[in-house]
Parts: structure tokens; C-alpha cells; sequence
């Protein structure tokens, strides 16, 4: 059961040869065994899980469960909506809250049969890249325990890689599932800005948050992400007229397909060497299925990280700003990372600042668009690192914070653009790390991203765990 990858579960739940009950059963064992070193899980959903699981098994055995994924377990980041669980976002201000709606995403994951283990830990708010900045105390990466998981869902990587559940909902607002993935070693999918509802996530920046699938194979990403894409009328940004469509029966080469390799995000001051050899045997690998693999360099590089920080924090300092003024209890409640970004939100858009640093990012994030639109005229995916280098040790980014947000450089202009972006296991390093590659789309290119992440993993076997096609 747990080598198996959801799709596959679930192909074998609906063909009667695992029951749902004795899933979720094996699932929760394994979260009861697995967290206390790992930490994943900010509440487990226990006895509610079962009782979901034999009212889904009953919906099997009439015939009325359709979803690929129906009795497949589940477990949501700690800033999406469930009703009746907890939603915390690891930070003590939210402590005791239990919404009485759920996020429309877990509506649609709970009507396609799904069976929902409980909530993931998380940075705080969503802010951090560590796994370490929330209430509940430090994720680990089950690959290595003296390493951080990533951020901001590093919770959820890390449920995904110890096999405690084969999939989960993660946030990405400038690499949270797509930097986490790479330093677990599994797959994972920031979607198109507007292909997903934002109903009921707790906002971090919302011109720039999108929830997402993370699962040890892309095939699984993807069929999550056709369960929870498609349009809600309670977003007004959710924009897409139905859900995505993929393919999980194509088995094809890629000629024709051209990918941009961002040849100076490869550069040895920016990254690590076997990042870099990585990342150009990804590049090998798709040229040898047919693409056509060409280099060039991105443009307004230099300028991704600063833009991001004004955006984010920005939007952050609005969307927090409900908790905090006037009230100095909230203020103190806040941990040490929300508090700096809180601040320099403030600065950015306080009198004398906002013509310099916010304004001046508007214009920059308007330019990054309009480079992406002339590079989609001439490539139709673009391949690059997710990361500078592997996970790095528990503790390490509290000295340097700036080194560690730009650590973000290849992942944040994805999100500024509103760009579907996916983060693909490339194997590991000397020291048995996880390496990962990412490959970003045009708008709503999702199908073509998912083919040619799977024609790659079909080639080399990186699949991550549970990855069985």
C-alpha cells in the first residue's frame, strides 16, 4: 500500500483490493509513528477519518464514486479551511479557531470521495522558507532529520515523503510548494493565477498565493489538480471556465516541444554544482525525448527577489493588518518572521517609501510580464533550478535571512507572473539529498507542463516515493 502512488490506490480501492477503512487505518498508524520525529501534522482527524472512510467505501460499493481518487487520504496545509478542524496557520493568534465553512478546494476534494487525515504544520502564516517559523515548532525532512523540509508548506512535503499520506494541499506565494518539494524529493504544482479558488485560504498575499498539489509523482499533482481547478463564483479571480482535463493514459515523445533553459540562473555563483549538473541532465534527458533544448538568459534576474519582498510583504502588512492594530496582544503573538515582514510592509508603503520601493516594484513586476509573454513566442516551457542547493540545516537561515530569501530567486517571478510552475524530483546529491528541477508554463499551460514532467520521470525514474505508473 504505501509504495503504491495515489492513482494507483486508487485504481486498486475501486477494483475492491484495499478496502478504504483498512487505508486510512495504515495512513493514521503511520502519522501516529512518523510525526513525533517529524513533525507534519498540526491535528489529526482520527475517528472523523474513519467514519469518512466507510461512508466513501459505501459510495464506492453503489457505484456512485467516480473520481480516480475516490478513498484516497489526503491531509490539508494548516491555512486552508476544513470545517470542524482547526485551521491555526502555526501561529498562536489563531489558537482555538475552528471555521464553520470549508475552503471551496476541500469541497471539491471531499465531493470526488477523498478522505481528509487532518491539517499540516506550516511557517507561520505562511511566512518563512524553513519549516521551522510556526507555533507548533520545527518540521523535519524525513530524508534527513537534521535538515529543514523547506517552506512555507514544508508540512505538507514532508507528510507527502515519509509516506504518513500520498497526497496534500499545499500554498504557494514565491516557491512554498515548489521549494519544498524539491528539498523532500517529491513532486509538486504551483497552478495558473486564476485556475484555482482562493475561497477559503487565509490570505498571505493575494495577488500572489495559489493552493496546489504535492505528491510523489506528477501524474498524482495532476489529478489532484483537476479535482480542485476550475471557476467559483465566490473568487472573483478564479477565472478558468472549467477544470483542467490531463491525459494520464499518454505515453508520447516530446518533438517539437521547445524549452528555454535559463542558462544564468546555472551560474556558479547562484547555484551548487550538482544543482547545476542536475538541472542540465533534466536538460539532456528532454532533449533525448525529442524537445528542443535552447539557452538564454532571464531577463530582470538581479531584480526578482527585491520585487517580490515589496509585493509580499506589502499585501502581507494588508492582509495581517486586521489582527494587529491597536491591539498590542496581537502584536506580541506574532512570531519573529512575521513581525520583520509586517515591518518592512509598513515601510514600503508608508510616505516618503511607497514612490521608491512599492511603485517602483509595480513597474518591474509589469516588465517581468511582458518578458515572459516575449519568451512563451519562442518557447513553449522553461526549465531551471527550484533551488540554489539541497536542504540546509535546521537553524542555518536564522543567521542570514536575506540569504535565505534569496534562495527564492528562480521560484518568485512564476508567482509575480501568475505562471504555472512545477517542481520535479531530479534524483540526489553525494550525500543523498534530494535534487529537483522546475519547469514553468504559460498561462494555463498545465497539460503540456504535466506531459513533459511525466515523459521526463518515465525516462529516468525519479518519482519520487510512492511513484508507480
Amino acid at each position: 500500500m504505501f509504495r503504491m502512488g495515489a492513482l494507483e490506490l486508487g485504481r486498486a480501492i475501486r477494483a475492491g483490493e484495499i478496502g478504504v477503512v483498512e487505508t486510512v487505518r495504515a495512513r493514521l498508524a503511520a502519522i501516529e509513528e512518523g510525526n513525533p520525529r517529524i513533525n507534519a501534522f498540526t491535528s489529526v482527524a482520527g475517528e472523523a477519518a474513519l467514519k469518512r472512510a466507510e461512508e466513501v467505501q459505501t459510495l464506492i460499493d453503489r457505484g456512485e464514486a467516480e473520481s480516480p481518487l475516490a478513498g484516497v487520504p489526503v491531509a490539508v496545509k494548516d491555512n486552508i479551511h476544513v470545517r470542524g478542524m482547526p485551521t491555526s496557520c502555526a501561529s498562536r493568534l489563531m489558537g482555538g479557531f475552528v471555521p464553520e465553512h470549508s475552503a471551496e478546494v476541500v469541497d471539491r476534494i471531499e465531493r470526488a470521495g477523498m478522505v481528509i487525515l487532518g491539517k499540516l504544520n506550516m511557517d507561520e502564516f505562511a511566512m518563512g522558507g524553513s519549516g521551522g517559523s510556526g507555533a507548533f515548532g520545527q518540521i523535519r525532512n524525513p530524508r534527513d532529520l537534521s535538515r529543514v523540509p523547506g517552506g512555507s508548506s514544508g508540512g505538507s512535503a514532508a507528510a507527502v515523503a515519509s509516506g504518513m499520506v500520498p497526497l496534500a494541499l499545499g500554498s504557494d506565494t514565491g516557491g512554498s510548494i515548489r521549494q519544498p518539494c524539491a528539498f523532500c524529493g517529491i513532486s509538486g504544482i504551483k497552478p495558473s493565477f486564476g485556475a484555482v479558488s482562493h475561497y477559503g485560504l487565509v490570505p498571505l498575499a493575494p495577488s500572489l498565493d495559489n493552493i496546489g498539489p504535492m505528491a510523489g509523482n506528477v501524474d498524482d499533482c495532476a489529478a489532484l489538480l483537476a479535482v480542485i481547478s476550475g471557476p467559483d463564483p465566490r473568487d472573483p479571480t478564479c477565472t478558468m471556465a472549467e477544470p483542467f482535463r490531463f491525459g494520464f493514459d499518454y505515453r508520447g515523445d516530446l518533438s517539437g516541444l521547445r524549452i528555454g533553459l535559463l542558462a544564468n540562473c546555472l551560474a556558479p555563483e547562484l547555484c551548487d554544482g550538482e544543482v547545476r549538473l542536475a538541472v542540465l541532465a533534466a536538460a539532456g534527458e528532454f532533449r533525448a525525448a525529442g524537445a528542443l533544448v535552447t539557452e538564454f538568459d532571464m531577463p530582470l534576474l538581479e531584480y526578482m527577489v527585491p520585487t517580490y519582498c515589496a509585493v509580499v510583504c506589502s499585501e502581507a502588512f494588508g492582509s495581517l493588518a486586521r489582527y494587529e492594530p491597536g491591539n498590542p496582544e496581537a502584536r506580541a503573538a506574532f512570531g519573529i518572521e512575521v513581525k520583520r515582514r509586517l515591518m518592512f510592509g509598513s515601510l514600503v508603503l508608508s510616505q516618503g517609501f511607497k514612490e521608491n520601493y512599492h511603485r517602483k516594484a509595480m513597474q518591474v513586476r509589469s516588465a517581468l510580464r511582458e518578458a515572459y509573454r516575449d519568451l512563451f513566442r519562442r518557447f513553449d516551457l522553461l526549465l531551471s533550478p527550484v533551488s540554489p542547493g539541497p536542504a540546509y540545516r535546521i537553524g542555518e537561515s536564522m543567521a542570514d535571512p536575506m540569504k535565505a530569501y534569496s534562495g527564492d530567486m528562480f521560484l518568485v517571478s512564476a508567482n509575480l507572473a501568475g505562471l504555472p510552475a512545477a517542481a520535479v524530483p531530479a534524483g540526489t546529491n553525494r550525500q543523498g539529498l534530494p535534487l529537483g528541477f522546475q519547469l514553468v508554463g504559460d498561462a494555463f499551460g498545465e497539460p503540456m507542463l504535466v506531459a513533459a514532467a511525466r515523459v521526463y520521470q518515465e525516462r529516468t525514474g525519479n518519482r519520487g516515493p510512492g511513484a508507480e505508473f
